[in-house]
């Protein structure tokens, strides 16, 4: 059964399992991801997720209204797969990571990227155990190789549902750093949102901003804390 059946075909969904393999059942029959492997889920929380979206679909199944059922057939078709390769490309950002590049001028932009991101590194060294260096201008300035080490092993360390929401928390702000502080609830995760913008906010308060751009910002920023719900709910 293929859970991208073009309509509605079920009457009722429920939350069947128990320690860690819960999983959603559409009149007593399970779902299966596109790639057919059962869409076994960690916790009740996540499967109550996935079953509200199954239960609101009217007519023809949408799935860009299920973002927690699409999380999750990520996590088990493609990050579970290949997560070594998954883990390795974001634990690569460290070694350029977006809060560690600064502006050489002008001196507002310089100070409040300092305002900003120095806090980021200070934590990241005392609670990840990993001290990054900041850097002015755009050219490449390797990291320490014992604190990429660091941050690498605890982006392996992670089970695939967290890691399939780790990859979008790292790739939509653009920083390893950042994806760990919205994931470790170090800041409120809207805060860390906008920490990853200072640079696109510091331009459009220069030359000002159009509605694509702030459409696609807030898409950008919708599909964040969707990331941060998806980790939190995978534990």
């Amino acid at each position: 059964m293929s859970e991208w059946a073009a309509k509605r075909f079920w009457s009722e969904s429920a939350v069947v399992g128990a320690q860690g393999n819960f999983r959603v059942e559409l009149d007593g029959r399970g779902i299966k991801t596109p790639a057919k492997a059962e869409l076994n889920l960690p916790t009740h929380a996540m499967a109550e997720a996935v079953a509200q979206e199954w239960d609101v679909q009217e007519g023809r199944i949408d799935p860009l209204s299920m973002p927690m059922t699409r999380s999750a057939n990520a996590a088990i078709d493609k990050v579970r797969i290949q997560h070594a390769e998954v883990a390795d490309m974001l634990a690569a950002y460290g070694d350029s990571d977006l809060v560690c590049y600064r502006a050489a001028h002008p001196q507002a932009l310089v100070d409040r990227q300092a305002q900003a991101w120095d806090p980021v590194l200070d934590w990241a060294a005392l609670t990840l155990g990993a001290r990054l260096s900041a850097v002015q201008g755009v050219v490449h300035t390797p990291q320490p190789k014992q604190a990429l080490a660091v941050l690498a092993q605890r982006v392996h360390a992670l089970d695939p549902f967290r890691l399939a929401a780790f990859h979008d928390l790292v790739s939509l702000s653009g920083s390893l750093l950042l994806g760990f502080a919205a994931a470790l609830d170090w800041r409120d995760v809207d805060e860390v949102w906008h920490l990853s913008r200072i640079d696109e906010h510091w331009q459009e308060e220069q030359w000002g901003s159009d509605d694509e751009a702030t459409a696609h910002a807030e898409r950008m920023r919708q599909s964040f804390l969707h990331a941060k719900r998806f980790f939190d709910l995978s534990t």
